[in-house]
């Protein structure tokens, strides 16, 4: 039997690459470039639209267990951004174009997996096993289609991109490498402003003149990704308690810590290209062109892209899926990445690969197991699964949502990185064990 897949963005890539290595046969279905979406600028799979990290890669951190948790399970895209790796410190990051070409070449290069450019607009619970992973940008005739299944409304946040800068036009005399305390190598450039220089910057963001919303658009911005903008209107200080944080940043040319900082990031291999972390902004092109400019070593800047606001879509994922991402109303389809309720790169290509594994099961004529509660992956699908609906918010993962040690052992070790290295012993070890019961390779293929 076949399964189809929709989305070619990070979950549906690897759903259907994790159906075929387990065996299975795959319709993989994107619609770019027969329809477009108002953030994506090719047709490659696995385009990343905003930042091109995929988080700490710090031992005993919640991305970090995550991550490792996916590479036991021969996550094929993840093997894909270790293989496309940029230097970023104590965080993965990857040269977007090299990471998009690599995800491409293995679905080129697997025979199970047929593809097809086509916009997907009717799902039939009775054609088979279906996985959704259409992104937040799905289209609005599937969006439709997923609202008339589900029987509820949907949700909806509003995502930025970050601006680019090209790296021939940062002042190198007015920045200093270094990466937050010391963590990896000095692989980010950091401006450093002063007190006043922070106060005219934070001034203009104030008075700074925003992209007009349409009548049909309601901004409601998702809290783990705020324009810069609208961080500014929470307080004078807000900015350098979040994006602009010098904490452990110390300058060497000074050996003193700036007021504040703005973080550039490579963006690709060749390092032509950096990224402004946590940049993200509703502000108008003319008017980034000239706040952004404000920025110590940014006054000539190139801007290879402003930052832009897009319209993320997601179901309520508590009201509508399984532990085992199977829709409680029509057991066939399932739902994967960011339209499931996860939000960030890892998290959508993680559950896209249990989407992958559990579509399997149900092709094979078997019943999915769930991933252990004590896992990070278990823990996030716990959260979308099972948090109140009416409250309901994507989520990255953080130690928040893991399974917490148990009352005794809280008590008895104080020390929270001991604590969460314990957890995270605990969540591999129970990774494990579940892989073994899934007979699942521990190599992407």
């Amino acid at each position: 039997m076949r399964i189809r897949v929709i989305g070619g963005g990070l979950a549906g890539p690897e759903a259907a690459l994790t159906a075929a290595r387990m065996g299975v046969k795959v319709d993989l279905y994107e619609m770019r470039p027969v329809q477009t979406t108002p953030a994506h600028q090719t047709e490659d799979f696995g385009e990343l639209v905003c930042s091109n990290s995929l988080k700490s890669e710090s031992e005993n951190t919640a991305p970090w267990l995550l991550k490792q948790e996916m590479r036991r399970a021969g996550s094929a895209l993840l093997a894909c951004a270790d293989a496309s790796a940029v230097p970023a410190g104590h965080a993965l990051a990857v040269d977007r174009v090299e990471f998009s070409r690599l995800i491409g070449e293995r679905i080129a290069a697997e025979a199970k997996i047929r593809v097809h450019r086509e916009e997907v607009t009717r799902l039939d619970p009775e054609d088979g096993f279906t996985v959704v992973a259409s992104g937040p940008l799905t289209s609005s005739a599937l969006s439709q289609e997923i609202a008339r299944l589900t029987g509820s409304e949907h949700l909806a946040f509003y995502d930025s991109i970050s601006p680019i800068v090209d790296a021939d036009s940062i002042d190198r005399e007015k920045v200093y490498l270094a990466a937050r305390y010391d963590k990896g190598s000095a692989d980010y450039i950091n401006c450093p402003m002063t007190e006043p220089e922070y106060e005219a910057f934070h001034t203009a963001l104030m008075t700074a003149e925003s992209v007009e919303a349409k009548e049909w658009e309601k901004l409601e911005y998702f809290e783990g990704c705020l324009p810069i903008e609208e961080l500014a209107r929470r307080g004078k200080d807000t900015l350098r308690f979040g994006p602009m944080k010098p904490v452990g940043l110390r300058d060497p040319r000074t050996g003193k810590m700036p007021w504040a900082v703005v973080q550039l990031r490579c963006e690709n291999l060749r390092a032509d290209s950096y990224n402004l972390v946590g940049f993200q902004n509703h502000m108008k092109y003319g008017e980034q062109a000239r706040i952004l400019r404000m920025i110590p070593g940014l006054e000539n800047a190139k801007f290879l892209r402003y930052g832009q606001i897009h319209r993320n879509t997601y179901i309520n994922a508590p009201r509508v899926l399984t532990a085992t991402l199977q829709m409680r109303e029509h057991p066939g389809i399932l739902f994967a990445g960011q339209i499931s309720g996860v939000e960030g790169y890892t998290e959508s290509i993680a559950t896209g690969m249990l989407a992958g594994l559990y579509a399997t099961a149900l092709a094979q004529g078997r019943t999915p197991e769930p991933v252990p509660r004590g896992t990070a992956l278990g823990s996030l699908v716990e959260y979308i699964t099972k948090a109140d609906p009416k409250r309901f918010q994507p989520a990255n993962i953080t130690f928040d949502l893991l399974e917490p040690l148990d009352e005794g052992t809280r008590r008895r070790v104080r020390d929270k990185r001991e604590r969460h290295r314990m957890q995270c012993e605990r969540a591999l070890k129970a990774m494990g064990e579940w892989l073994e019961r899934q007979q699942v390779s521990v190599q992407a293929s």
